[in-house]
Parts: C-alpha cells; sequence; structure tokens
C-alpha cells in the first residue's frame, strides 16, 4: 500500500451519472475517484441496475464490501497517473 495515498473513509452516490464518488489523497492534493455501476456489479457478480429500488443504498453497500479491492486499483491508477480530462481516476 502505498503511504503517500491515502482514502478517507467518504463516499457519495451521484444519481445524475449514477456512479459512487469518493476522494483520494494523494501527497495532500484531493483526486475525486468514480466507480459506475458497472463495475462495482463486476467486483459484486451480481447485477447493479438502475431498476432496483433504492440503487443507491445497494451501490453503497457493495462499495462498502469491497472498498480495499476497489482502493487497490485506484490506487494503481493514480501511480500510473491514469486521470481523465478533469483530473479524476474513474472506474468504469
Amino acid at each position: 500500500m502505498n503511504q503517500s495515498i491515502l482514502f478517507p473513509d467518504l463516499q457519495d452516490w451521484d444519481s445524475g451519472s449514477q456512479v459512487v464518488v469518493f476522494p483520494a489523497q494523494v501527497q495532500g492534493a484531493n483526486v475525486e475517484c468514480r466507480i459506475s455501476l458497472q463495475r462495482l456489479a463486476l467486483f459484486s457478480s451480481e447485477a447493479l441496475t438502475a431498476e432496483i429500488c433504492d440503487i443507491e443504498a445497494k451501490a453503497l453497500a457493495v462499495f462498502d464490501e469491497y472498498r480495499f479491492d476497489i482502493e487497490e486499483e485506484v490506487e494503481m491508477l493514480i501511480e500510473q497517473e491514469s486521470f481523465d480530462e478533469q483530473g479524476r481516476v474513474v472506474l468504469i
């Protein structure tokens, strides 16, 4: 684990984009990270669709369950400097 990359225990659901948004602190700077429903479904091996009743709660629960695996993947992307046009790390 890279000690210069920290993940605060914060996450939120963006209903417009259908993604979980969470921060990473990289050498003191905040980097926005996002993970899509499709990518969460790959981690959990179950279908996650917007039709599910209370998709926000389900997405955040899956995120919490697989948090360390997700953070590990994001950490690798940060180390490879794989940012999108807005400087975010996005797992689609």
